[in-house]
């Protein structure tokens, strides 16, 4: 099967490079293009990587009801060395890295000493070592942050530039992983080594809401032939429009999107983030003067919004609002995204809601429509 290029009106390959300077394009970004079997290439998560490839419905079914294969070149994994690396780690972090056994993950907030968050990642151990995993968007940034604090430890920080990962998402990945040679994991945030071929591969079962998600890391120079041993094993090449409408249905808040570095712990409603029996780490004191003295006064919380006839898809920061002709907003939209399956259309989005609102019991409403706040992730027939 092939998949053709087809980029946005008016715009060439050269002027989406030019135009995103400060993003690169991603291994896998680059081979297809030169294949000519990649969409226009778009910024996602601090790299420029294919927006689509058929069409973004088609690719959105593969992700909910099938299996879809994907760029996660975006995906940036520094290893952490040294003497003290584990206790000066927990010490960073808001999750409990210490306790973590081989082949295990737990994700993880970064906080400042005002308890305020500068950024989010997941840290695994493998081999007996810790390894930070972020996006490419906020690895500068956090290791900058992250170098203040060492002063007087014996630790080192080593971004491990050899290796990019490909993504396998939906509830057929068990199917494509046996086809790949692969045993599927069975624990979320786990991990384990195997081959592709001659490919040489480590293997993560990443979270989420609704379907399986999987990592594949191999060398860089092997991506390509990683890909296409994927692509022959039935998976449906997925770009970054089919990808970011999953992560919005799901309610996977992003940094620097749906969190921002004003934003406390709770409020993220990331509770998987927080271990509240570990050590001391920076910011801790925030985080306990919450949970123990009372609840913060908004949440991110995931929606599905029931437009009126003819409105249209709201725009992020559209407000929302226990009545209409209400002074006060009760919330805001963060992340909004439509839909299109089965010949029909859902929007969900992710939004910032004050505590009240959300007790109220009532649906909230905007400017051309109401949001019901989702307490479970919504689910999808398989295909």
């Amino acid at each position: 099967m092939v998949f053709k290029t087809s980029l946005r009106p008016g715009r060439t390959l050269m002027t989406e490079l030019v135009l995103n300077a400060t993003a690169s394009a991603t291994p896998l970004a680059l081979y297809l293009t030169a294949q000519d079997s990649a969409s226009g290439l778009t910024p996602y998560f601090g790299v420029l990587t294919a927006h689509h490839f058929d069409a973004p419905e088609r690719e959105t079914d593969a992700l909910l009801r099938g299996a879809a294969v994907h760029d996660l070149g975006w995906l940036r994994r520094v290893a952490v060395r040294g003497e003290d690396r584990f206790r000066w780690l927990s010490g960073m972090v808001t999750n409990g890295v210490e306790a973590l056994t081989d082949g295990s993950g737990a994700y993880n907030l970064v906080l400042n000493a005002q308890g305020r968050i500068q950024g989010d990642a997941y840290v695994w151990r493998s081999g007996g070592n810790p390894e930070i995993e972020t996006t490419a968007e906020q690895l500068e940034p956090l290791l900058t942050h992250l170098d203040h604090f060492i002063i007087m430890d014996d630790v080192e920080l080593v971004s491990l530039r050899d290796q990019i990962a490909l993504g396998i998402t939906g509830p057929a990945t068990d199917r494509i992983l046996t086809g790949l040679g692969l045993s599927p994991l069975n624990e979320v945030l786990s991990l384990a080594y195997g081959t592709v071929g001659d490919i040489p591969i480590r293997i993560e079962r990443r979270y989420g809401t609704v379907v399986p998600h999987y990592a594949l890391w191999a060398n860089v120079e092997q991506i390509p032939a990683l890909w296409q041993a994927i692509v022959n094993a039935g998976a449906t090449p997925a770009g970054s429009a089919a990808l970011e409408t999953l992560r919005i249905l799901e309610g996977v808040p992003a940094y620097g999107i749906d969190i921002q570095s004003r934003d406390l712990a709770q409020e993220t409603n990331q509770m998987r983030a927080l271990n509240f029996t570990k050590g001391c780490y920076l910011g801790q004191e925030i985080v306990e003067r919450i949970r123990s003295r009372g609840q913060v006064h908004r949440h991110l919380r995931s929606v599905e919004l029931i437009p009126e006839d003819g409105a249209t898809v709201p725009p992020t920061g559209t407000e929302l609002r226990v009545a209409l002709d209400d002074a006060k907003p009760a919330g805001s939209l963060t992340s909004v995204v439509a839909l299109q399956l089965n010949g029909t259309t859902r929007i969900f989005a992710i939004g910032m809601i004050r505590a009240e609102a959300e007790v109220s019991g009532r649906p909230l409403v905007y400017a051309g429509g109401k949001a019901l706040i989702l307490n479970t992730p919504p689910k999808f027939a398989a295909a």
